[in-house]
């Protein structure tokens, strides 16, 4: 397609002498530009899949698919509805649990709590946190008095495995001295770190048989959570579920409950695309200001080879080959800086920290305690295909002009 001759001339070309250096400038700030650009995108859409994948995992982790409730006040024949989606098809697991808020206090110290009851049996399935466990251990979460904490918690509490912590319930018990709260003290049996800030300093579980004590649930619980063979299907499962259940239930789809919290990163996603991508577009405008500059510069060398014998496609694709080629170069150096950049991403953050001191990422902001990157290889592809296509285009017009150089206007000018 291209001759060896226009593969010189437009090399030749790319290699600027003293009198062409600012034409080079420009040329290496355009390469610079488009690198940068695709390195940047690269980047930031890996982070953002990394952010949803990871908050996907955890919360589908430590939450069912979907929670069945009844369709009026707490659920009394929990057993039974269970056992029957159980036998449903796309159902793995269906966990009774009682849900509720507390004051939670110890040494002095005193934070809000979501407490979760769930039998022990089914709490050991919950793999995200089962094996995530810090110190103590799930066999000892038995009992009535027993809780399983996070870390972030404990800490924050001055509290170890063994150590006591007191639950406070905002639904007291009423006496003839008006309603007092209930207050109860429980051992911490485990303490685990998912690296999801909400779950890591906020939740508590205990055995299902001390949740339905201490929040006067008898016989009864909150709600059944059920888990899916797909995540994506739970919508549809839930809607059998209804069908199924005539109306005796309501069922929450995991989408549904976090519906604005990812449609938000989905948005923001966008943008961030949207944004960046104007990097490279702006390197290619670099591109066209300085091969216009070049065929400008190279009106006498043009007409000389004209004179000689070359076609305006030789002259075209000469100017195309030059500027393609620093469009093309930029787009594979931004792609391996990217990937690089991506697959050590929280390795160049902690160095960064330690070398300025600052907090970069706070997890307490992002819910997550490390940054994480999953680099979409048809992402990846799309950004280089989008790089390389702007380079080209950005090279069809001086390539144009160049081929439209009247020979005999050139040298009669110089």
């Amino acid at each position: 397609m291209f001759s060896r001759f226009e593969w010189m001339v437009a090399l030749r070309y790319l290699r600027s002498r003293r009198q062409e250096g600012f034409i080079s400038v420009i040329a290496w700030f355009s390469l610079l530009g488009i690198a940068l650009g695709v390195a940047t995108l690269i980047i930031v859409m890996a982070v953002m899949n990394g952010f949803r994948q990871e908050l996907l995992t955890r919360i589908l982790g430590l939450n069912g698919h979907l929670s069945v409730y009844a369709s009026e006040g707490q659920m009394t024949d929990f057993d039974g509805m269970a056992g029957t989606l159980r036998k449903m098809n796309g159902v793995v697991s269906v966990s009774p649990m009682i849900e509720g808020q507390v004051m939670v206090t110890a040494n002095g110290a005193s934070q809000g709590s979501v407490v979760r009851g769930l039998r022990p049996a089914d709490l050991k399935k919950r793999k995200t946190l089962a094996t995530n466990i810090v110190s103590g251990s799930l066999d000892d979460f038995k009992g009535k008095n027993v809780v399983v904490i996070g870390e972030r918690m404990a800490r924050k509490l001055g509290v170890d495995v063994g150590d006591k912590l007191t639950l406070i319930s905002p639904k007291g018990q009423v006496t003839a001295f008006g309603t007092m709260p209930r207050l109860k003290a429980y051992r911490v049996a485990a303490t685990f770190s998912i690296g999801m800030f909400e779950y890591d300093s906020s939740f508590v579980f205990m055995p299902l048989q001390a949740a339905q004590l201490y929040f006067q649930h008898k016989g009864t619980v909150s709600n059944l959570e059920v888990f899916g063979d797909n995540p994506e299907t739970a919508p549809a499962l839930a809607t059998k579920i209804m069908i199924d259940m005539k109306g005796a239930v309501r069922v929450h789809d995991w989408q549904r409950a976090n519906a604005s919290f990812f449609n938000a990163i989905q948005v923001e996603r966008n943008v961030m695309f949207l944004i960046l991508t104007l990097i490279i577009v702006v390197a290619a405008f670099n591109i066209i200001s300085s091969m216009i500059m070049l065929v400008k510069d190279k009106g006498r060398d043009i007409a000389i080879l004209r004179t000689m014998g070359a076609t305006r496609g030789m002259i075209m694709r000469v100017f195309f080959l030059a500027g393609a080629s620093v469009g093309t170069i930029g787009t594979l150096a931004g792609f391996g800086l990217g990937l690089s950049f991506a697959e050590n991403i929280e390795t160049i953050r902690q160095w960064i920290q330690g070398l300025t001191g600052t907090e970069l990422f706070a997890a307490e902001i992002y819910f997550l305690s490390k940054l994480p990157a999953v680099v979409d290889l048809s992402e990846v592809i799309a950004v280089v295909g989008m790089g390389l296509v702007l380079s080209f285009a950005a090279t069809l017009y001086p390539s144009w002009r160049a081929a439209r150089t009247d020979p005999a206007e050139a040298l009669r000018y110089e």
